[in-house]
């Protein structure tokens, strides 16, 4: 068992909240919770954003079906299953939206391949983190790991991989494959980086920012690139819009952190407080840490996270309420968004501007919603 003291010097605590601040341009204090967009009337989901994205949406969904010709008989169905669980397709919508020209029925249809491609490098992801985290729920259905085993789950994730960059190489340029081969290579690593990470303390916050930036905004970073390019929109917007995806990734890995404490299973769909069952330390835990009053109570966080002993999540919980951890966390993400929309400012007369601005008050309203009893 280690000492007190090693036990609390693991966290870095220390770091938290200045490298956040780091992290964030306007050098606005990251415990400002009240972002500059906040004036919203009616909350939003990513489902109201997404609906006029619809006829994109559709082919895109009838384009995926399609590729299942492409898989051999024998898991074909196994491809369809998680084509069939992929939930919200934030990614794809940031293909759609970056590339946005204003009709969604005009699109042309190099954006419904590109969005192909990152939906199922996406999948492809989740059927490898459900492995991981030993999830049985996903969309509120089996994930494909407790389907069909996690032998048979991590060669599926492969197969899905490999499709995905059979599509990018049917582009008349070797830009898009080049693209997203590197994004993929990224995400595994963050991926690697983190599994590797699981079951220790010595997680300092630039490591924690640096395994989201890889495994979660990498993607969202090439969707935004790649709609902006196909779409003919000029460099300097493909390149503002893909600064954009990056943070906005960021923001929403971070969400989705805070959503494994706060969040409702059945609202969510998906299995929740696996962070800290499996040891994976991220910001809420991160800060919990720092504000944790004595060495004894953070040698007990992280023997839990060591599993060294039982977790207690309902305590874990409640400290993270008394101690201000919720609005912490917030703070830090909404210091994203507001970098995401300094991204966009140079260009917000162009159409996509708007559109994505949109997803950035989503995710504003999707927190607002987390802290509702």
């Amino acid at each position: 068992m280690r000492d007190k003291r090693t036990a609390k010097s693991h966290f870095a605590h220390s770091q938290t909240m200045s490298a956040a601040s780091n992290n964030n341009p306007d050098n606005t204090d990251p415990d400002n919770t009240a972002p500059p967009f906040a004036t919203h009337t009616v909350a939003q989901d990513f489902a109201t954003v997404f609906a006029l994205l619809k006829p994109q949406m559709t082919r895109l969904d009838t384009f995926l079906h399609g590729q299942m010709t492409g898989f051999e008989p024998e898991i074909r169905p196994m491809a369809e299953y998680c084509i069939d669980t992929s939930g919200k397709r934030i990614r794809p919508a940031l293909v759609f939206l970056s590339g946005w020209t204003g009709s969604a029925e005009a699109a042309p249809r190099e954006l419904i391949r590109a969005a192909a491609v990152v939906e199922l490098v996406h999948l492809a992801t989740l059927v490898h983190d459900d492995i991981m985290d030993g999830a049985e729920l996903r969309r509120n259905r089996h994930t494909a790991t407790r389907e069909y085993g996690a032998e048979a789950a991590v060669l599926l994730g492969d197969a899905l991989l490999a499709h995905a960059v059979r599509l990018a190489a049917q582009f008349p340029t070797t830009e898009v494959c080049a693209e997203v081969s590197a994004s993929t290579r990224k995400v595994c690593a963050g991926e690697i980086i983190q599994t590797m990470r699981r079951g220790t303390a010595n997680i300092t916050l630039a490591d924690y920012q640096r395994i989201i930036d890889l495994k979660t905004a990498e993607l969202f970073r090439v969707s935004c690139f790649l709609g902006g390019r196909l779409a003919g929109h000029p460099p300097p917007f493909c390149n503002a819009a893909a600064e954009f995806g990056r943070r906005l990734g960021v923001a929403y890995q971070i969400y989705d952190d805070l959503a494994d404490f706060f969040g409702d299973e059945k609202r969510i769909g998906k299995t929740l407080g696996t962070d800290l069952a499996s040891g994976k330390i991220t910001l809420p835990l991160i800060e919990l840490a720092r504000r944790l009053p004595t060495d004894a109570d953070r040698a007990a966080l992280t023997a839990e996270i060591l599993r060294q002993r039982e977790t207690q999540p309902g305590l874990r919980i409640r400290q993270m309420n008394t101690l201000g951890v919720f609005d912490a966390v917030s703070g830090a993400i909404h210091a994203e968004l507001r970098a995401a929309e300094a991204a966009l400012a140079p260009h917000v007369r162009l159409p996509p501007a708007p559109l994505l601005l949109r997803l950035r008050d989503v995710l504003h309203d999707q927190i607002v919603a987390l802290k509702k009893p």
